[in-house]
């Protein structure tokens, strides 16, 4: 009876453990996601520790492979990827680039929030431990041309509460959302762009040939 009761207090252990996972906390932000918005912090460290640019602003998602990232301040810019392309806005300079999204896409730690199905195929995922409380996952990019070293997600309880990206020069993007509100209805052209009259369009844009879409 102690060597059943002994085995059960382990087996009950071990799945107390997988469940608080981080990539368990993932799968569960991500079940049922169809599209999420939110706002976010950006802070920028360099490889010798000195931080530099802040910013904040909305983001929007939604299955598979549209995004929308709104920088409200210190100044404005807009990413918007519309599953063809991704677009690139700063008003200031009164520039938009353009490029294909398959290729500016494809290593993105922000696709497996409504795809769960690229995480394995496109990370090596692994649990980070707990600091500053809270659990995080680490991805590492499968591809050895991945913009960034490794990305980390940080959960507390079962949502994502900061992601942390280094680049391969040892630069560190540290982002805290806040406000998730999952499945919104969000407006018919979030994920749609036109550059505005006026402005300079950088890129090789292609609406109907040369796009392909990421593999899954």
């Amino acid at each position: 009876m102690r060597v059943l009761v002994s085995l059960l207090a382990l087996f009950l252990a071990a799945s107390a453990h997988a469940a608080g996972s981080a990539r368990a906390r993932l799968e569960a932000f991500s079940k049922s996601l169809q599209s999420i918005s939110g706002q976010f912090e950006q802070s920028v460290t360099d490889a010798n520790g000195h931080r530099g640019d802040e910013s904040r602003g909305t983001l929007a998602l939604q299955a598979p492979r549209q995004f929308r990232w709104q920088t409200t301040a210190p100044f404005e810019q807009t990413i918007v990827a519309d599953g063809a392309h991704v677009w690139v806005y700063e008003p200031d300079l009164e520039q938009v680039s353009v490029r294909n999204q398959s290729v500016a896409e494809a290593h993105s730690p922000l696709t497996v929030l409504t795809d769960l199905s690229q995480l394995d195929s496109q990370f090596k995922a692994s649990d980070a431990g707990e600091r500053d409380g809270l659990v995080w996952l680490k991805l590492e990019p499968r591809t050895q041309d991945a913009e960034f070293a490794y990305a980390e997600l940080g959960f507390e309880g079962d949502t994502l509460q900061r992601m942390r990206f280094q680049d391969q020069l040892g630069n560190r993007t540290d982002i805290v959302f806040s406000g998730w509100t999952r499945n919104p209805k969000l407006a018919s052209g979030t994920f749609k762009f036109v550059p505005p009259k006026g402005v300079d369009v950088v890129g090789d844009y292609k609406p109907d040939a040369e796009v392909h879409p990421l593999e899954d």
